[in-house]
C-alpha cells in the first residue's frame, strides 16, 4: 500500500458510489463488428486510458482518438482481455452483426484462443457455437441484449429508426392506421406508446396479462397472441418484437396485400419471412435501428459496458 510522507496510508480515489477507482492502463479492449455506434463505444473506451483495437465497423475519416484500427478481427482480439461485440447479435451462420465489414466476421476458436486469459466477451447475445468456444477456452460471456435498463436507454433511437422505415415503406399515414405490436417487452412497450401518441389505432398482442393490462391503460386495444389470425385482416402494419416465431403463415396469409410487416427482434426473429415473401407481403427485418442515433446509443451502451468491465477489474485486484 502506498503511504504519504507522514507514514499514513494514502487515500484511495473513489467514485461517487464509494467504489475504488479503476486503473484502466494496461487493459486491452477489442471492439469487433457493429456499426457507427461502435465508433462511440471505442472512443469512450479509449478515453479511460485503456488500449483499444477495433475492426469491423465503419472507420471514420481521421480515425478515432486513442483507438488502433486493426487489419482484421484476429489482430484486434489477439492479446485482448475484453472483447466488445455488437448488440444486434449473431446471424444463423455465426457471423457478428457487421454490415460494413469486407467479409463476414465469425469468431472461431483459434481467433478467440489468442485473447489474454482469463478473457471476457461482452455482447448482446451469443449463439451455441460461440458459447461452446468460450466454454472450451474458459472465456466468460456477458450477454446484455435483454437488460431492461439498457434497452430502455436506446429504445427511443430504435423507435425513431422504425418510424423512418415505416414512412419509407408505406403509402398511408401512421395516424389512423391499424397497427399491431406483438410482444410487450421493453421495445414493444415503447413502440405501443409511440403508436398511440401518433394517433394509430393500436393493437397489442402479448402473452402476459399484466403487460396487456399496462398496454390497455396506455390506450391500446389488447389481445392474446392466439387472437392474431382473427385480427390480421384489418391491419395495415404488424410489428413483431418477440425473438421466437409468433407471426406465422396463419397470420400472414390473412393480412391485406398492402400491409407492412416489420420484425424488430433478434435472430431468429418472430416473423416467418419465407411465408411472407411467398405471399407477396412487404417485410422488413429491422435490425440495428439504434444506429439512427449512433452517438446517443453508443454512449448508452457504454454506460452498461463500462461498469461490467470495472467490476471485473476490481475483482482481479
Amino acid at each position: 500500500m502506498k503511504h504519504g510522507s507522514g507514514g499514513a496510508p494514502a487515500a484511495q480515489a473513489t467514485t461517487a458510489e464509494g467504489l475504488a477507482e479503476v486503473d484502466w492502463k494496461g487493459c486491452v479492449v477489442a471492439v469487433v463488428g457493429g456499426d457507427r455506434r461502435e465508433q462511440e463505444i471505442a472512443r469512450l473506451a479509449a478515453a479511460t486510458g485503456a488500449t483499444v483495437r477495433a475492426f469491423g465497423f465503419p472507420w471514420p475519416e481521421g480515425g478515432i482518438e486513442g483507438v488502433v484500427h486493426a487489419a482484421s478481427a484476429a489482430e484486434a482480439l489477439a492479446g485482448a482481455r475484453f472483447a466488445l461485440f455488437p448488440i444486434p447479435g449473431i446471424s444463423p451462420g455465426g457471423a457478428l452483426f457487421a454490415p460494413s465489414a469486407p467479409a463476414p466476421i465469425v469468431p472461431d476458436r483459434a481467433m478467440l484462443a489468442a485473447m489474454a486469459m482469463p478473457a471476457h466477451i461482452i455482447l448482446g447475445w451469443a449463439d451455441a457455437n460461440l458459447k461452446g468456444h468460450c466454454e472450451a477456452l474458459g472465456i466468460t460471456l456477458h450477454e446484455y441484449e435483454w437488460d431492461q435498463d439498457l434497452m430502455l436507454l436506446r429504445g427511443p433511437a430504435i423507435i425513431e429508426g422504425l418510424l423512418k422505415v415505416v414512412i419509407e415503406n408505406t403509402s398511408i399515414t401512421i395516424h389512423k392506421a391499424n397497427v399491431a405490436v406483438v410482444g410487450q417487452g421493453s421495445i414493444g412497450f415503447l413502440l405501443a406508446r409511440y403508436m398511440v401518441a401518433l394517433g394509430a389505432v393500436t393493437h397489442v398482442a402479448a402473452r402476459n396479462p399484466v403487460q396487456r393490462a399496462a398496454a390497455y391503460a396506455a390506450g391500446a386495444q389488447v389481445h392474446r397472441l392466439e387472437e392474431l389470425p382473427a385480427l390480421a385482416p384489418g391491419l395495415d402494419m404488424v410489428f413483431s418484437t418477440v425473438p421466437s416465431r409468433v407471426v406465422g403463415r396463419d397470420v400472414l396469409e390473412r393480412l391485406p396485400k398492402h400491409a407492412l410487416v416489420a420484425d424488430l427482434a433478434a435472430p431468429p426473429g418472430g416473423v416467418d419471412f419465407d411465408a411472407a415473401r411467398e405471399l407477396g407481403l412487404k417485410t422488413v427485418w429491422a435490425r440495428g435501428l439504434g444506429s439512427r442515433a449512433p452517438v446517443t446509443v453508443g454512449a448508452s451502451q457504454w454506460s452498461g459496458i463500462r461498469p461490467r468491465i470495472e467490476r471485473i477489474l476490481r475483482e482481479r485486484t
